[in-house]
């Protein structure tokens, strides 16, 4: 008998917490502003800034986060600057990495080929023609970093591609093609 009384006990108690249930009221929030933000639209009107804006230009002066400045411009006298005086940051232990052999071997050997000598998959099938070798061309650590920052001829830039450091690596690597060819 007691066994039904806590039964039915039980199942009184677990009607009377469900029937107080209300999904449209949650529970208590501390500082719900955490957990339900107030969207604004982009443009919309705000009182929040001067120009009654919601959306604003970046302070002047910002860069992205990540972005690292590159002093030379996309032009000839650019490329020379760079030719003449930029140099590598890469300590020795970068140099003697296989990371730039890598990276060639996914971005610039299609074209150049594995030897630097011009003679790629896609310059043998004729999809692009006139890629120089390295042994034929002057070239510095500074001016194959210009290279590949903005590109050059029918040569698109990497820089979205590639991290500063990345083309520096490269610009190592080809430097030692070039050595070897």
């Amino acid at each position: 008998m007691k066994r039904v009384y806590k039964i039915t006990l039980l199942f009184g108690i677990t009607i009377l917490v469900a029937s107080c249930h209300n999904n449209s009221a949650p529970n208590y929030q501390y500082f719900p502003n955490m957990y339900e933000s107030v969207g604004y639209e982009t443009y919309s009107e705000s009182s929040a800034f001067a120009n009654g804006k919601e959306g604003q230009l970046p302070a002047h002066g910002t860069i992205n986060r990540g972005f690292e400045p590159y002093d030379y411009e996309n032009t000839p006298e650019g490329y020379e600057l760079a030719k003449a005086n930029l140099k590598s940051p890469l300590d020795s232990l970068d140099r003697g990495s296989d990371k730039g052999k890598a990276l060639f071997d996914i971005y610039c050997i299609s074209c150049h080929g594995s030897a630097g000598d011009g003679k790629g998959k896609l310059v043998e099938r004729e999809k692009f023609l006139g890629v120089p070798s390295y042994k034929d061309r002057v070239i510095t650590e500074g001016s194959v970093f210009h290279v590949v920052t903005y590109g050059l001829n029918a040569m698109g830039s990497h820089a979205n591609q590639l991290s500063v450091h990345e083309r520096w690596l490269v610009a190592d690597y080809v430097l030692k093609l070039k050595s070897q060819l």
